[in-house]
């Protein structure tokens, strides 16, 4: 399956168009990523997660983190300076990339860490106290005096 025709959602919803975005986007972004570089996402408590990503080769300076409308990039720039070294095989692969995450609404990137050729993105997701579940009390309902 190449395509998936999102027409029906369109037709029959409202107000949804953040998530057909994200479908349509999800899909052309698996036909076209190659896989490079490979990458965890890893549930680390109730409601943090953390990305991690292996970056062999490259250094802090050479990585680009950046969060925009939701969509958290990771891009991976390599210097050419390195070019000047005469390879008899090369196995590390050090090619520019970019890596990119649709967060879901209230997720927010809390920061990264880089160790051992593996860098680690912290997630947090944070509801507002006016989208979390509340317990409603049930009052006793007064009689009303007839005159």
């Amino acid at each position: 399956m190449n395509t998936l025709d999102l027409t029906p959602l369109y037709r029959s919803t409202v107000g949804f168009d953040r998530v057909a975005n994200l479908l349509d986007s999800a899909l052309r972004a698996n036909q076209t990523s190659a896989g490079y570089p490979p990458y965890n996402i890893e549930l680390t408590g109730e409601s943090t997660y953390s990305i991690t990503i292996a970056v062999a080769g490259f250094t802090r300076e050479e990585l680009d983190i950046q969060v925009e409308n939701g969509t958290l990039t990771v891009a991976g720039k390599k210097n050419k300076a390195d070019d000047q070294k005469q390879y008899l095989y090369q196995g590390i692969a050090t090619r520019s990339f970019e890596r990119k995450f649709n967060l879901a609404d209230y997720v927010r990137v809390e920061g990264a860490e880089m160790e051992n050729g593996l860098l680690t993105i912290q997630l947090v997701k944070e509801i507002p106290e006016a989208m979390k579940p509340r317990k409603i009390e049930i009052g006793q309902n007064t009689a009303i005096e007839q005159k």
